[in-house]
């Protein structure tokens, strides 16, 4: 007897339960006390937040940590792309003293001056704070803000995202709180079809790879929820779950068929384009991954 696909899907489209919000709560309100228990970086103009899957609601039992951004707003890096008649000696800016790698370092002793040694590992993109029996792993991102300017002298503005240094070199920006207002808006468009499609995703991606699928391993979790914003709303409501999980599917295959087809497609936060070659996954591998989701299922 096949697999009730229907009951199936009800279950990995459900919404986090309480449990793992509270614990995803509880790491990020201890990385808000190793900041404030910092006698250096409390007194700095400081944000903590969580970010991604977690704190857009699409996360799933198998994603493991929470990302937590430490963004240091005193200081910001400036794009000027799309306000070519500005610069910051227009704005009166000034470089500060305060570096990033002063600030990741200053994050990195709170961090175990806080926690202890023993839960605490330097990556180079984050550092990442082990788990206990009260909270889940979290990586903690130090950021700086990033400014996206338009407009000239007389009338300005700008788009703040966020903006970290690498071990090594190298620099990534994100937009954490677009995604996060494109995602509200684009799951009360669709019924909270969006991320509850996006979640059975996940779990399909996470079952494949139980089956050793090499390819569903190159398909991060947030790749996904990228995918799933780029499917038409229609084809998101087109009936019950297993009809939208299936039209999405469909909807995918079809416009990664090949590079052309998804050139304009864009991440959640509409601030990047998803296939460009600055991106570390690939059309073809998307492509392969849902065929093997559509017979993993069985759609017909």
């Amino acid at each position: 007897m096949g697999r009730d696909w229907d009951v199936t899907f009800a279950s990995w489209g459900a919404a986090p339960s309480a449990a793992e919000t509270q614990k995803c709560e509880r790491a990020e309100l201890a990385v808000r006390k190793a900041i404030q228990a910092s006698t250096k970086l409390s007194a700095m103009d400081i944000e903590v937040f969580a970010q991604g899957s977690y704190q857009n609601g699409t996360n799933v039992r198998m994603d493991s940590d929470v990302d937590i951004c430490v963004l240091y707003k005193a200081a910001s890096f400036n794009d000027y792309q799309f306000a070519p008649k500005l610069n910051d000696g227009v704005l009166g800016y000034v470089d500060s003293q305060y570096k990033y790698p002063d600030f990741k370092n200053d994050i990195g002793v709170a961090l175990l001056d806080y926690f202890g040694k023993q839960f605490v590992t330097r990556g180079k993109k984050a550092f990442d704070i082990h788990a206990n029996t009260y909270r889940i792993d979290a990586d903690v991102v130090p950021c700086m803000e990033h400014r996206l300017f338009t407009g000239d002298v007389n009338s300005y503005s700008w788009l703040s995202g966020t903006e970290l240094h690498p071990d090594g070199g190298g620099k990534i920006i994100n937009w954490p709180r677009q995604n996060l207002a494109n995602g509200i808006s684009k799951n009360a468009d669709t019924n909270k079809q969006f991320k509850t499609v996006t979640r059975v995703l996940k779990r399909l991606r996470y079952g494949l790879m139980e089956e050793g699928d090499a390819v569903a391993e190159k398909i991060p979790s947030y790749l996904i929820e990228c995918l799933v914003w780029n499917v038409p709303d229609a084809s998101l409501t087109t009936g019950t779950l297993y009809d939208n999980v299936r039209q999405a599917i469909i909807d995918l295959w079809n416009g990664t068929a090949d590079d052309a087809a998804c050139n304009a497609w864009v991440e959640v936060n509409q601030r990047k384009f998803l296939f460009r070659s600055s991106q570390p996954w690939s059309c073809a591998d998307v492509h392969t991954f849902l065929q093997s989701a559509w017979t993993h299922i069985g759609f017909k």
